[in-house]
């Protein structure tokens, strides 16, 4: 066998190798594996009803088959960064299970050094937004190459646009660096958009991501600021400085970063409403009007069914429409399609 490519993607390579055995062999029965690998009838059925749990293999005993590459690798990858940005966040507060740990122990707890609330901790909770911008200022203000922003909105609040722009203005101004991510529903807010044109003549970098989910403020690749509750950010925010969580934040932000559209080809003069759509939410629209059956549109778009399905409820947004085929007649007349 090959080697395990697919084990970044959470497969084993049992797990791998059998999935790769019913591309090549669609429609035989799922016992036919037991002539081919070494492994156990047990451990056949396991990694088959795994396979199966995962969606990459369809059918039954008699006839099994496997779910396109195009399809299944796109939906392994968000699978695998939805439970590393679970991981993270967790990672970044261990004090639960250290008080957890702590209770058990039968000597006094002698006074840790450095904790989440000391003055030199490598991790803080910040607790109160007042508190949160006030060490948005401070790092703003010592920032000396390069601040990393994601902001995962369908349209920036007034509120943080007139705080966050003298800012950003400043930066500029000193040379320091800025790269931010926003969200393409962003675009079609008039003020959020804008806010982003002015930022991007004052010497921004900006680029446009079809899905953003993450809030991330990095500063000097030394601080980052992650919210304690990406869907309540008025709980607050963690200030981190232990290396390699911020190595981590910043790797994320960079696989985001590249996958993203560069603002000034969306907002080009002359390039009208179409270049508010990105590369997937065109293809999308294609496959939304001549496709009938969501599985099939999402597998020739080479995207998971949830993300197909979550482009086509941007686009109804941004035509206004009120269902797919009023959508679909207002894009021909618009000339989208």
């Amino acid at each position: 066998m090959q080697g395990h490519a697919m084990s970044v993607l959470g497969l084993t390579g049992a797990e791998e190798d059998v999935y790769r055995y019913f591309l090549r062999h669609p429609r035989t029965p799922a016992r036919a594996i037991h002539g081919v690998f070494s492994f156990g009838e047990q451990r056949a059925t396991r990694v088959i009803s795994r396979l199966r749990d995962l969606r990459l293999l369809h059918g039954d005993d008699e006839s099994t088959w496997a779910t396109e590459p195009c399809v299944a690798v796109p939906r392994l990858v968000e699978e695998q960064l939805e439970a590393m940005h679970r991981t993270m966040r967790q990672l970044t507060d261990p004090w639960p299970v250290l008080r957890s740990l702590q209770r058990d122990r039968q000597d006094p707890v002698p006074q840790l050094s450095g904790t989440a609330d000391g003055p030199g901790a490598a991790l803080r909770r910040l607790e109160d937004l007042r508190e949160v911008r006030a060490h948005i200022d401070e790092l703003a203000f010592g920032v000396q190459e390069e601040v990393l922003v994601a902001e995962p909105y369908d349209a920036l609040s007034p509120e943080s646009m007139a705080h966050g722009r003298p800012i950003d203005v400043r930066c500029l101004r000193r040379g320091v660096r800025i790269r931010n991510l926003v969200r393409a529903s962003a675009l079609e807010d008039p003020a959020s958009l804008s806010h982003l044109r002015g930022l991007h003549a004052d010497g921004a970098r900006i680029r446009v991501a079809d899905e953003l989910s993450e809030l991330v403020l990095v500063y000097d690749r030394h601080t980052a600021l992650l919210p304690i509750d990406l869907h309540d950010t008025a709980r607050g925010a963690l200030r981190i400085e232990e290396s390699t969580l911020v190595g981590s934040v910043i790797s994320l932000f960079e696989r985001m970063w590249a996958a993203a559209t560069d603002f000034a080809e969306l907002t080009a003069p002359g390039a009208g409403q179409l270049a508010l759509l990105s590369e997937a939410q065109q293809r999308v629209l294609t496959f939304m009007c001549t496709v009938s059956k969501d599985e099939v549109g999402a597998q020739r778009a080479g995207m998971s069914l949830r993300t197909y399905r979550r482009h086509i409820a941007d686009l109804l947004r941004m035509l206004d429409a009120g269902n797919r085929a009023q959508a679909a007649l207002m894009a021909r007349e618009r000339g989208w399609v």
